[in-house]
């Protein structure tokens, strides 16, 4: 027996969001299908929120950092990154969450979402042609640096535990590996 799941489009899913249908669920749309996110343990949310602070007092004006907020892919994808890393394009993000060409870089924080992040993710973000996706491994404490998407997947991947690395939209700027990490 063959089984045919409908796909949502992005409009689908911004008029379930918009009649209220999706109000009391934690979903994302990811490659046209509603997805459950992951409930968020408390070393979580305290490494994204320690992250989000450390990561805006050190980028300043040069870019606005976001989290658990969506952002619009072209691949019938808006999934919600534990962090974005974009342009700061003050109201113009009051009629859309930002494209990929608004997107310096991603991180996501993985513990039971791990598989996701690391497989699933991973693919929608070089699909969609984002420059750089950090995943911190929450169980390990190791950041997966992802970068140069081809053909839908990253060329390059890094595992780094300690030291300093510098994004590639800011090339100038030194972001120590533990302040991401919070161990």
């Amino acid at each position: 027996m063959t089984v045919t799941t409908a796909k949502w489009s992005l409009g689908d899913y911004h008029r379930m969001i918009a009649a209220g249908i999706l109000a009391d669920r934690r979903v994302e749309l990811l490659q046209g299908d509603i997805v459950e996110m992951a409930i968020e343990g408390e070393s979580h949310a305290y490494s994204r929120n320690e992250a989000d602070e450390y990561l805006t007092e050190l980028l300043g004006d040069r870019a606005k950092v976001r989290q658990d907020s969506p952002v619009t892919l072209p691949n019938n994808s808006e999934p919600e990154p534990d962090i974005a890393i974009v342009q700061r394009l003050g109201r113009e993000y009051r009629s859309h969450h930002p494209y990929p060409e608004n997107i310096f870089w991603l991180i996501e924080y993985a513990e039971s979402s791990l598989v996701k992040d690391l497989e699933v993710k991973s693919k929608i973000y070089a699909e969609a042609g984002i420059l750089e996706y950090w995943v911190v491994n929450l169980k390990t404490m190791q950041l997966i640096v992802f970068r140069d998407p081809q053909n839908g997947e990253y060329a390059s991947q890094q595992i780094l535990t300690s030291g300093t690395i510098s994004p590639l939209a800011f090339p100038d700027v030194a972001i120590e590996i533990t302040a991401i990490l919070n161990p």
